[in-house]
């Protein structure tokens, strides 16, 4: 059977993954000296009450060409998703553990997305997995399902994001003066882009979030909706409720980002992840 890998930062569930037979591979938290792999030693709600007491923002790393060497060593054919390879070395040093392997049955691909945004591509390799695909076919189908996929988030504050480079200075004083939060998006080129901008109370950014999904409403893929957040599932079943209402999704999933992804989002973040339909 063809294996579908995965790092820590698709965000995907451990009980879904296993379900689907999906393998992952951790990225690490850096926090007050220790280092954390995600998702396995250290929970979001225990990232979170670290740096509170840590008055730290922790650093983040990628794994190393040896961890992905050992990582890749057992699989004999397979294909590896990785977190945009412009936010993050772990495409870049995936790329070079499969030189050292010297497997061409296994295949690494660039997402150019982030958290559930490659979620939503991992379970759609599966899906074709489990249909009988073969590993070309895998690869060319989700080729073409790359640039559809919409990442849009807001987060409670702009803290982590300036802090840790993703948000100039102006930006972060700007909105903490007028408490505007804007809608960040993930640009088709894998980076980070601002969108629409919400002022006011925390219910006009959940607004604004539903508001850019219903303007895609007529193209939206059905299949599978993602509503990821950083603490605050409150806020996420309301936004499931209402994509329900509007949609009615085959699979729509809660989930909680991971704490590399918390790491440069911060607490209260939440953000709606789904794919147009193909032309």
């Amino acid at each position: 059977m063809i294996t579908i890998t995965t790092d820590s930062t698709a965000d995907l569930p451990r009980e879904l993954a296993n379900k689907r037979s999906i393998q992952v591979i951790p990225l690490s938290v850096n926090l007050n000296g220790k280092i954390y792999r995600d998702g396995i030693d250290l929970t979001t709600d225990q990232l979170f009450s670290l740096i509170q007491q840590n008055q730290q923002l922790p650093t983040t790393a990628a794994p190393s060409v040896g961890e992905f060497v050992t990582f890749f060593s057992s699989i004999t054919e397979g294909i590896h998703l990785s977190i945009s390879s412009k936010l993050s070395a772990s495409y870049h040093n995936a790329l070079l553990a499969v030189e050292e392997v010297k497997n061409p049955r296994l295949r690494v691909i660039d997402t150019l997305n982030l958290s559930s945004g490659i979620g939503w591509l991992t379970l759609k390799a599966a899906d074709l997995r489990d249909q009988g695909c073969s590993l070309e076919e895998i690869e060319r189908e989700l080729q073409t399902w790359i640039g559809n996929v919409r990442t849009a988030f807001v987060p409670e504050t702009l803290e982590y994001l300036y802090k840790g480079g993703r948000c100039n200075a102006l930006q972060a004083l700007m909105g903490s003066m007028l408490r505007i939060l804007p809608v960040i998006h993930v640009q088709t080129d894998g980076t980070l882009g601002v969108g629409e901008k919400a002022r006011g109370k925390r219910r006009k950014a959940l607004e604004t979030l539903l508001a850019g999904f219903e303007r895609h409403l007529d193209r939206v893929d059905r299949q599978r909706i993602f509503v990821t957040h950083a603490a605050c599932r409150e806020d996420a079943e309301y936004l499931a409720a209402e994509i329900h209402r509007m949609a009615s999704p085959q699979e729509l999933i809660i989930n909680e980002a991971g704490c590399v992804i918390s790491s440069h989002c911060g607490p209260g973040t939440i953000g709606i992840i789904y794919a147009l339909q193909r032309n």
